[in-house]
């Protein structure tokens, strides 16, 4: 709707003999696909974080490209790298991955807190759950 407003102004003009309008309107017209491009190619941008038996799953997409991050729960270590709201830093067996881009700096912190509190609660269950299995 916006392009063919736009080119209804410049018809408009260009057919009362001012034909620089069409030209500058053409360049508004690529310069605003090339930035709804940008936009849509960013619009899929996600981290995902996923915990399940015993495993920790992270999968980061910016752009076209995906990363996968796969830890064990008892290794992982949960640390915003200052108090400023900066991103969480997971790390473990020797690798970490930052998360929380897409989360306001104000609750990253609350981020950590919850990714810590998930993470007990699984090395809880497995201890549980190998406590049993030498029980039996």
């Amino acid at each position: 709707m916006l392009c063919g407003l736009s080119l209804l102004v410049a018809a408009g003009f260009w057919w009362q003999g001012v034909v620089a309008v069409g030209f500058y309107t053409l360049l508004e017209l690529v310069a605003l696909g090339v930035a709804l491009l940008i936009v849509a190619r960013h619009a899929g941008d996600r981290e995902l974080i996923m915990l399940c038996d015993r495993e920790l799953t992270v999968e980061q997409r910016f752009g076209s490209s995906v990363e996968h991050s796969r830890f064990r729960a008892e290794w992982v270590r949960v640390e915003p790298l200052a108090d400023d709201g900066s991103l969480v830093e997971l790390s473990g067996e020797g690798r970490s991955v930052r998360v929380g881009r897409h989360v306001r700096p104000e609750l990253r912190v609350a981020l950590a807190q919850e990714l810590r509190r998930a993470l007990r609660l699984a090395r809880a269950a497995s201890e549980q759950v190998v406590d049993h299995e030498l029980k039996t």
